[in-house]
């Protein structure tokens, strides 16, 4: 699948993919072959070098972008998945279990998207409903209780909005973690894969530190949503992100995130393995310092980080 910005990049991939191809039938077309490898390269660095907003968002949604199971399988070992909530249901929008990470045990969980029509159906798009908040939380309390790290891949366009989920208490379900997961007694790592959508990605997203894929997006709303509520028209959805500033070179300005992974041209699922290196290395340094503080200090450093995003006026200016 090729974004609208990429198609002319696919199509001098594809011309030298035909001309390598017939270079095999002792067809000599070496010097056409550089010259087009030549331009591919101009080409891909002006488009990747400057991408707008939008265009990270739509990288962000790309169906061949490595999804939470991905990084599971990529820089863990010994996953143990765990299943349900102990009260509703088990929802298959939210995985988690016990992994082993650089030789640490942790709890490691995050919603997780398909790759197809059947498995998008069985993970509800990566829409999550309450009682997958409240398996995230009952996982988290496990991780306190056994004094385990918890970590966190956050990729949702937001909580899933139907009727059963509000039914059951989505609000509550989700307030309910941003209030436990302020208290846990653990280390808490997130890291944003891809889509980071409203309340549905805040609810497993309070953590001591944040990083966020260079293609990825963190937002109160979705730039579609933002664009209906403020110009009636999800048309208008490139310019609603450009003003939500939810890429990582904006949020990481806020102070609400720490830390952006680099992405290989074009995004991570041209090379995910190396992303997966650079996100393993990034967490696996951020547990060891924070293993390191007390619990008073641990829930101090991450009671002020988030008392401290955002700015406050005061009427008339005092």
């Amino acid at each position: 699948m090729a974004l609208e910005f990429e198609k002319p990049i696919i199509e001098m991939e594809q011309k030298i993919a035909e001309l390598q191809r017939l270079s095999d039938k002792h067809v000599e077309l070496g010097p056409e072959i550089r010259k087009l490898e030549q331009k591919l390269e101009i080409a891909k660095a002006k488009a990747y070098s400057h991408l707008s907003s939008w265009q990270r968002v739509q990288i962000a949604r790309h169906p061949k972008r490595p999804y939470t199971l991905d990084y599971i399988r990529m820089i863990t070992t010994d996953f143990i998945e765990l299943h349900g909530d102990r009260l509703f249901a088990d929802d298959q929008a939210i995985v988690g279990g016990l992994a082993t990470l650089a030789g640490e045990k942790v709890v490691v969980m995050g919603q997780q998207k398909g790759r197809d029509t059947s498995e998008n159906i069985k993970r509800n798009f990566g829409c999550a409903h309450p009682e997958g908040y409240r398996k995230a939380m009952r996982l988290m309390r496990l991780a306190e209780r056994l004094a385990l790290p918890v970590v966190v891949f956050i990729d949702t366009p937001g909580a899933f909005p139907g009727i059963g989920a509000e039914e059951r208490g989505q609000a509550q379900a989700i307030a309910e973690n941003l209030r436990d997961m302020t208290q846990l007694t653990t280390p808490i790592i997130a890291s944003v894969i891809g889509e980071g959508g409203s309340g549905g990605a805040l609810g497993v997203g309070v953590a001591d530190y944040i990083i966020i894929l260079e293609n990825a997006y963190y937002s109160v709303i979705s730039p579609e949503g933002c664009a209906s509520i403020l110009w009636r028209s999800a048309s208008k959805a490139p310019e609603a992100a450009e003003a939500l500033k939810l890429t990582g070179e904006h949020l990481i300005k806020f102070g609400i995130v720490e830390e952006i992974i680099p992405e290989p041209p074009g995004g991570a699922h041209h090379d995910p393995e190396q992303v997966a290196e650079a996100l393993k290395t990034a967490i696996v340094r951020q547990i060891a310092r924070l293993k390191k503080l007390d619990v008073n200090a641990l829930l101090d450093a991450r009671y002020n980080k988030f008392r401290k995003v955002g700015q406050f006026t005061v009427a008339g200016g005092k």
